[in-house]
């Protein structure tokens, strides 16, 4: 004799095991997906560091760094968009070392365009060109993001980076593009003067205070054991360090102190939601700058002309806060053993002499046609090729691991051989 169960009951019982099913499944998904992001046996990156020998690498990579470091100076950028492919796909390198070696390079363009731009003033008012209350208001904050960034690149999956390397750079080249349209027609001629009338030595002192404390406390942490309470500590005192100069600059900003002199009379009037947006970019880019090995200023070149700085005042300040930023970043690089010293000098070398080149040209360019939103449009050109070419090779080594069935999920910090007291040596 069989027992049956009533209607609703056999429907109840029904739904009870579907659920469970459902369930079941979901949390296989959730698992499926955790393995794919992270994997502890699976995670510790290797590096590849081509030997340095003369060759057809190396004369067309340094052809086409050249070339970057020319552009990147004018629009005052850095062109790690540009360095970063031509490292991985033309000499070879591992794409997180191609990352750091492009902040060498933007390191070395940015030295020499800063020296370049000393000895100019501003295009309407009788100011430097280079806008040092701007950068101390931004730098800090760059600063700190660019040492959290760098210990993303460490962490990020390639994927995650080339996705949101795509939409930032899109989206900061369009804006540029129509930045330039609208200041098409307003153009004026540089004047020059000596290098030491241009130097303004609280503001570089302050700036300066800010990069040997972040020296210190990298150099520091190299002395601790990756992850430990005392690594931690070491990084939290960055904190402080940056939105102490901050503030300083911000409060005496809004109290009427200090004025952001290449805006003319409109530099006089700042509000707090605008300080606390402009620090929040400043931040922004230098994770962005770290994780991607790019110069802060492919942020802070747009961010100024949006906040009505000339083209010329913008390239030069953008770079003058690069100089600090991508040297601090190539320290941090340098401690975490990401790049090989050989390679790095001869590309800072390069990058160096065609950034001055690439100013020198594009001033008397600007020159001939009055036009000196002419450096928007490099900027914006540069910006694009660099969504372009980083973007391509993202998306290809993506599907090449995809078809090797490579893992392509996170990678673990602690675990990362470059960092820790093995490398004292290194760092001495």
């Amino acid at each position: 004799m069989k027992l049956q169960l009533p209607a609703d009951q056999l429907h109840e019982a029904s739904a009870f095991v579907n659920g469970k099913q459902q369930l079941s499944n979901l949390s296989d998904y959730i698992l499926k997906a955790t393995d794919f992001l992270w994997q502890s046996d699976q995670s510790g990156y290797q590096h590849v560091w081509p030997e340095m020998k003369f060759g057809w690498q190396i004369v067309l990579g340094t052809i086409i760094g050249a070339f970057g470091a020319a552009f990147g100076s004018v629009g005052g950028i850095g062109g790690g968009g540009i360095f970063v492919p031509m490292l991985t796909l033309v000499i070879g390198f591992d794409p997180k070392s191609s990352t750091a070696l492009s902040k060498c390079m933007i390191m070395g363009a940015a030295i020499l365009t800063v020296y370049y731009n000393l000895k100019k003033r501003h295009p309407t008012i009788d100011i430097p060109i280079i806008d040092y209350d701007l950068v101390l208001l931004i730098q800090p904050m760059l600063m700190l993001g660019i040492s959290i960034g760098v210990a993303f690149s460490v962490v990020f999956a390639d994927w995650m980076v080339t996705v949101l390397l795509i939409i930032i750079f899109l989206g900061t080249s369009v804006k540029a593009f129509f930045k330039g349209i609208e200041t098409w027609k307003k153009e004026t001629i540089l004047k020059k003067v000596t290098i030491l009338e241009n130097l303004y030595w609280k503001e570089i002192g302050l700036l300066f205070f800010v990069w040997v404390a972040y020296l210190v406390l990298q150099i520091a942490k190299n002395y601790t054991t990756n992850c430990s309470a005392e690594y931690w500590l070491l990084n939290l005192l960055q904190v402080p360090v940056s939105v102490g100069v901050y503030l300083y600059e911000a409060i005496s900003l809004y109290k009427g102190r200090r004025v952001i002199a290449s805006k003319g009379d409109q530099g006089t009037n700042w509000q707090i939601g605008k300080l606390v947006s402009i620090s929040a970019c400043g931040f922004l880019a230098g994770i962005v700058g770290g994780l991607l090995g790019i110069g802060g200023g492919f942020i802070m070149g747009p961010l100024f002309l949006e906040l009505g700085i000339p083209p010329q005042v913008a390239s030069a300040t953008a770079t003058f806060g690069m100089t600090f930023s991508s040297s601090m970043s190539v320290v941090e690089y340098y401690l975490l053993n990401r790049f090989p010293v050989p390679y790095a000098l001869y590309l800072i070398a390069i990058s160096a002499i065609a950034a001055y080149i690439g100013q020198s040209v594009m001033d008397r360019v600007v020159n001939i046609f009055g036009r000196a939103s002419l450096i928007i449009f490099v900027l914006s050109f540069t910006i694009f090729v660099s969504a372009l070419s980083l973007g391509g090779v993202g998306i290809s080594n993506m599907v090449g691991k995809i078809n090797r069935d490579e893992y392509m999920g996170f990678e673990d910090l602690c675990k990362y051989g470059g960092i820790g007291m093995e490398n004292m040596v290194g760092v001495m």
